[in-house]
């Protein structure tokens, strides 16, 4: 479908991924600041560092630059992105050698969420930034395995469907491990800080333009994506 004649925007994430893969490598940008504020935020839930996210976040979009012809549609193009962001980030992880213990939240953890949520004044419940600051902290005191959830459910707003098939488990460890990152963050925590969880973590504007212009530059030093062989 040829670009010129219709505003890219417009396409469908199959229907762009087909005409990068004809050669109109520049349609990627498109894909990618629809996709730029949730890799972001899935790949910082699991390294806990705007730097690295943002790092890994442009491994992601390049690998799947150099993968694209293996993009089968078996799955949503959002849910092939984001387990190619989800790998990258538990690699780097890995590398650091920073996992912790998923399961189980440690005493220090469980000491400084009840902490913030008393430190909460009628002055930061009146700042929105303050408020989302605060539920930010919130959100990164959780066990590994919570805020993972907890980001792809409560943050970026995804299926309990999609969810499961991002991370490879059941739908019913997603409900229950999504119940229990609720609870840790405490309803009274939200009451007082007065933001709503879709605000966290947001990755928009220069950011957004950083992140998209470096991933071109590499991305047009790289061969075309080719077609698959019909």
């Amino acid at each position: 479908m040829p670009s010129e004649t219709v505003d890219a925007t417009r396409l469908s994430d199959e229907e762009l991924v087909q005409c990068v893969l004809a050669g109109e490598k520049h349609l990627f940008e498109v894909l990618m600041r629809r996709y730029n504020q949730r890799l972001y935020r899935v790949t910082r839930a699991i390294l806990r560092n705007d730097g690295e996210a943002e790092d890994v976040t442009q491994e992601a979009y390049v690998r799947a630059y150099q993968h694209l012809d293996q993009f089968a549609g078996r799955a949503s193009f959002a849910t092939w992105l984001t387990r190619i962001a989800i790998h990258e980030a538990l690699a780097r992880a890995q590398r650091r050698q920073r996992n912790e213990e998923i399961d189980a939240m440690e005493e220090p953890r469980r000491d400084s969420l009840q902490q913030l949520s008393t430190r909460v004044t009628p002055e930061q419940s009146a700042s929105s930034t303050e408020a989302r600051a605060l539920l930010e902290k919130s959100i990164d005191a959780l066990p590994d395995t919570y805020r993972e959830i907890f980001t792809l459910r409560d943050v970026e707003e995804m299926s309990t469907t999609e969810a499961a098939e991002c991370l490879g488990i059941s739908e019913e460890n997603v409900k229950t491990r999504l119940h229990r990152a609720r609870a840790l963050l405490r309803k009274e925590l939200y009451a007082r800080a007065g933001a709503q969880s879709s605000s966290a973590f947001q990755f928009m504007g220069a950011r957004c333009d950083r992140l998209v212009n470096s991933v071109m530059l590499r991305i047009a030093e790289l061969p075309s994506a080719a077609s698959p062989a019909n």
